[in-house]
């Protein structure tokens, strides 16, 4: 009886052992997929997924946001301001917008912080028609000149190109003409338009003919777009914030590297993407913008304070914002893969 009465025990306590092993495997293995699941990180755009936007809209097929443990939402928006009122509101993580919306949101007394410069070169200019002989921005003076709205990144960079030779808004007349403002300088309604460097790529595939250039880079070279967030989102999320900026460098380190490729996948991933062709230009536009003598010494991405000081300080001068504004306290390079 002695006999079987240890058997029995010796056969229940190694049962108990083997369900305590399964229940310790099975309670690993949720603690594994937890910390798998990705971080869902939401970006607000100032647009639509567009082409040049491609190394962003492409992580099911390039994981340079997944391998840093993030599932990114693609917030699309219309124009800056959407960006930034997203992240204020709580509605996005991170705004991609653009410095003058940036600079109006600031004036207001928004907290903001800068944590990326995605196009450190300013990709807006001033087109004009040869036969209309507009050859530096002294000559827009008494001139109809074309931005997309009031309110645009068009009508602002206008601005600070008349403001370099001594020009205001009220030496010129402006017109709202959209989106398609290249097709009132063709038909002759405006002498010039304000535009960006894609903008002109498209009015020369629909046969716009010779064109004076005047890029604004060339009189102030803010950059066009970079991330934005929030003081809370900074303080709270820098973790977060850091792996962003990592899978982002990396998915434009890609697309400079691979623009083909990422040409190819735009036509699938970008509302406007179905001409390849088009896309590769653009993406090459793109990568060139990206690029600068600072990102070249210090990698992808790095703000120069002072650079972004001029732009608030022309911005002010202007007349566009009212207070003065100390980009020092907004830019942060904490979050730089540098340090």
């Amino acid at each position: 009886m002695n006999v079987r009465i240890m058997l029995f025990t010796t056969i229940l306590i190694s049962f108990i052992f083997l369900l305590a092993s399964c229940g310790q495997q099975i309670k690993e293995g949720q603690q594994d997929e937890t910390a798998k699941s990705p971080e869902k990180v939401r970006v607000a755009s100032w647009s639509q997924p567009i082409t040049e936007q491609t190394n962003l809209l492409v992580d099911e097929e390039k994981d340079f946001f997944k391998e840093q443990g993030q599932d990114i939402e693609f917030i699309p928006g219309a124009g800056g301001g959407d960006a930034i009122k997203n992240i204020i509101s709580g509605q996005a993580d991170i705004a991609f917008t653009d410095p003058g919306s940036l600079f109006f949101a600031l004036d207001k007394g928004e907290k903001l912080k800068i944590i990326y410069n995605i196009y450190p070169q300013n990709i807006f200019n001033v087109v004009s028609l040869k036969k209309n002989n507009i050859t530096d921005p002294i000559d827009l003076k008494g001139k109809k000149i074309g931005v997309y709205s009031l309110t645009s990144g068009t009508r602002q960079n206008l601005l600070v190109l008349l403001h370099s030779v001594g020009l205001a808004e009220k030496d010129v007349t402006i017109v709202e003409t959209g989106l398609l403002n290249f097709a009132p300088l063709m038909q002759g309604q405006v002498d010039a338009t304000a535009a960006t460097d894609t903008g002109l790529l498209i009015a020369k595939e629909k046969g716009i003919g010779e064109v004076n250039v005047l890029e604004v880079k060339d009189y102030l070279n803010v950059p066009s777009d970079v991330f934005v967030v929030t003081e809370k989102t900074y303080n709270e999320k820098k973790p977060l914030l850091k792996n962003f900026i990592t899978g982002y460098q990396n998915s434009a380190e890609w697309m400079i590297n691979e623009p083909e490729e990422a040409a190819a996948l735009a036509v699938e991933n970008a509302i406007d993407g179905k001409n390849e062709k088009r896309n590769l230009e653009i993406i090459k536009l793109r990568n060139q913008s990206s690029i600068s003598t600072a990102t070249k010494e210090k990698g992808l991405g790095t703000l120069e304070t002072d650079v972004m000081q001029q732009g608030a300080s022309t911005y002010k001068q202007l007349g566009l914002i009212q207070n003065e504004l100390n980009m020092s306290d907004v830019i942060t390079t904490e979050l730089n893969l540098e340090n």
